[in-house]
């Protein structure tokens, strides 16, 4: 196949999940310009590792691997060298809504993924909230079922621990989602990302 025809492959292949892992990434990222960098450096990566991709049909979990592994190399870079994360000032200058509840979503979120690899968030990410079945993470990860099901409770269990002990002091006690403070699961919180 000659190099013009595999990139109308890649892009015609990528349509169907263009916007699905657009979102994907401001998720995995917890800000819309840091997830929209991070969708544009696993495009290019996706693009220049095309050729590896052996069968077209598993597009889909191969450009969720392209996309967890930008963003676990993201994650590992220097801090001096991250982008400006989204601040609660800058969010309150924003025109729309309330920013105040995503805020603070968006910071217990923050700290339930502190307790969590890079790898158990992607995976927190896509089964909570991009909804991908227990079947569809073992083909992603080349894992099993049951496999798949007990790292994600492990991750689950990180979470919970750390947004209780969270909680637990007096400052956050005062924003703490009902749900912490009575000791529910953990999983429920689903921010929204514009």
């Amino acid at each position: 196949m000659q190099m013009k025809d595999k990139g109308e492959l890649f892009w015609k292949l990528l349509e169907p999940e263009y916007l699905q892992g657009m979102m994907f990434c401001r998720k995995l990222m917890g800000d819309r310009d840091g997830g929209d960098d991070l969708y544009q450096d696993a495009l290019v990566n996706a693009l220049t590792g095309f050729e590896r991709l052996r069968n077209p049909k598993a597009f889909k979990p191969w450009f969720y691997r392209v996309m967890i592994n930008t963003f676990r190399g993201t994650i590992r870079r220097p801090w001096w060298k991250r982008r400006v994360a989204m601040t609660a000032k800058i969010e309150l200058q924003l025109v729309g809504d309330n920013p105040i509840a995503a805020h603070t979503a968006r910071r217990w979120l923050k700290r339930a993924f502190e307790a969590v690899s890079p790898e158990e968030q992607a995976l927190t990410v896509l089964h909570e909230l991009e909804e991908w079945n227990i079947k569809e993470l073992a083909e992603l990860y080349g894992s099993t079922e049951g496999s798949i099901k007990a790292r994600l409770f492990r991750a689950r269990r990180k979470m919970k621990k750390a947004l209780l002990k969270f909680s637990r002091k007096p400052v956050a006690q005062k924003a703490a989602p009902e749900m912490i403070r009575k000791g529910s699961r953990c999983d429920a919180v689903k921010p929204s990302v514009e």
